[in-house]
């Protein structure tokens, strides 16, 4: 049995990342961010599917490790997020990536899950999974591709009032809202996301990257900019009162007070 909390397996030209901590909804530490940047960046896959164990594809942060006060970032990620240009390293990833990522949603993806999420290239869904960028209730701004994917699927008006109410939907408003390609039933998720896989597995190579880079180029913000930008906003708020009353409401289970500063 492993023990390690983000796995990679590969058959066929298709790999597969699953995060593996069930016990926690599959809340990301700084291992598990290491993890998924350094198979992102070693496969030699021709197709990816990010899938997760258990009833949860991901919670996002592990509030305790990562959100909890005065909870300070390992030299490693500090060292790793220089050379990523300031962005979360494992975000630069796989947006800089020309491997077709396809987001195997098994179960609720919020916060940096639904970032997750939105950095594939198509997302199928499970009829159990729910979506929510939860970054406003912990007194945040979202990642890169919260401010730089999610209105392009869903129109700016839908993407704005989910950023902004920190609203979690289900699998059948994320379909109806486009920002899920399909849904299905529990056990046909990952026969499905690798039916994709192989049929883009099958097709040549190099010209499925340079269609993915093109995609980048056509339609994708500046992504080092847009991440810089978000880590400033991010690392200032976190320093809010309204944030450590967020995650504190969290860990204490009730209802958080806002103040405002």
């Amino acid at each position: 049995m492993t023990t390690e909390v983000v796995t990679y397996e590969e058959a066929d030209h298709v790999g597969v990342i699953t995060l593996r901590r069930p016990e926690a909804m599959n809340a990301l530490t700084y291992e598990s961010y290491r993890l998924l940047e350094k198979y992102v960046r070693e496969t030699q896959a021709r197709a990816l599917i990010i899938t997760a164990e258990g009833r949860a594809f991901c919670s996002g942060d592990d509030v305790k490790q990562i959100l909890g006060s005065g909870a300070p970032s390992p030299e490693a990620f500090k060292e790793a997020s220089k050379r990523a240009g300031g962005m979360t390293p494992a975000a630069e990833a796989l947006l800089m990536t020309n491997v077709p990522v396809i987001a195997a949603v098994n179960g609720p993806a919020v916060g940096w899950g639904m970032e997750l999420a939105l950095m594939a290239d198509i997302r199928v869904a499970s009829e159990k999974a729910k979506f929510g960028e939860l970054f406003v209730v912990r007194g945040l701004c979202c990642d890169a591709p919260g401010l730089g994917r999610l209105a392009q699927l869903v129109g700016r008006e839908r993407a704005a009032e989910l950023l902004f109410t920190g609203e979690v939907i289900d699998a059948a408003t994320a379909q109806a809202i486009g920002l899920v390609s399909r849904v299905v039933a529990a056990d046909e998720l990952l026969p499905t996301a690798h039916t994709i896989a192989a049929k883009i597995a099958g097709n040549p190579p190099l010209a499925v990257q340079a269609l993915k880079e093109g995609l980048r180029r056509t339609l994708e913000p500046d992504w080092h900019d847009t991440g810089r930008w978000a880590s400033e906003q991010i690392q200032r708020l976190r320093q809010t009162e309204d944030s450590k009353e967020g995650v504190a409401a969290f860990l204490e289970k009730r209802a958080p007070v806002y103040v405002g500063r």
